[in-house]
């Protein structure tokens, strides 16, 4: 029988961890995956189609947004989310068979991300699996903007107590846009899931576009950016054309 706990080998904890709830540490092993798909249609089919997939979400009971890309006048993106990263294989893949049969995908801005923890999440399965949905899903908030970016080596062997001073720098800026309504983001990792070995992708929603752009050049101005992002984008620019619920 193979030992599980041979000598000299780290362990391995692949859970995800929020702040205290009733005194415990909250922990869980569940995360939610997300996928951003941007595709090009025939002039003909720009108007209908997204219709078309927008009703072939609801009657497949899948969530997802529909996105007119803002710079590409043919252009569409389509969110879609599960717990299930297979989802993405045997539910969304078909889509392109129909309704999406004439489109042509365009794969530099394919993303593909996971849910994580910061580690001081006050309701850690919310933040894990509700609130990226609540965000996209969001009526009031038409402008999303989605983007990758990859850090440098250096920030991986930076003492961590300098980590998390980079870290609570952005999150500053974060929760102050937040807190004046002005724009909320979904974060993912997305290591070993991204064709260019990015580590994250991160969405922005708000009711109007500027204040994306601005909490963007905001960060760049931040010692974590300005240092230790290598890469950043490309970036989708949608309006939302069409919402659907999971299960609707």
């Amino acid at each position: 029988m193979a030992d599980d706990h041979l000598p000299g080998l780290p362990t391995i904890d692949t859970n995800e961890y929020g702040g205290k709830k009733d005194g415990v540490r909250q922990s869980a092993n569940r995360r939610l995956f997300m996928q951003l798909v941007v595709f090009e249609l025939p002039a003909s089919e720009v108007e209908e189609t997204p219709r078309a997939l927008a009703a072939a979400l609801q009657e497949r009971g899948m969530g997802g947004v529909i996105y007119a890309d803002t710079n590409n006048p043919r252009g569409v993106g389509l969110v879609t989310w599960s717990e299930d990263p297979a989802h993405f294989v045997t539910r969304v893949r078909p889509l392109f068979s129909t309704p999406l049969s004439h489109a042509t995908l365009r794969t530099e801005f394919t993303m593909l991300g996971r849910t994580y923890a910061t580690g001081h999440e006050p309701d850690l399965l919310d933040s894990l699996l509700a609130r990226p949905v609540r965000n996209v899903l969001d009526p009031k908030n038409p402008w999303h903007v989605w983007y990758p970016l990859r850090r440098s080596g250096a920030f991986s062997r930076l003492d961590p107590a300098v980590v998390g001073e980079l870290l609570r720098e952005h999150a500053v800026i974060g929760h102050a846009y937040g807190q004046q309504g002005l724009a909320h983001d979904i974060r993912l990792a997305c290591q070993a899931l991204d064709a260019h070995d990015n580590d994250f992708v991160i969405g922005l929603v708000s009711d109007t576009l500027h204040p994306l752009s601005h909490l963007v050049a905001a960060m760049r101005k931040t010692r974590q950016t300005s240092e230790f992002i290598v890469q950043l984008g490309p970036f989708f620019v949608g309006h939302v054309m069409h919402r659907v619920a999971a299960g609707a």
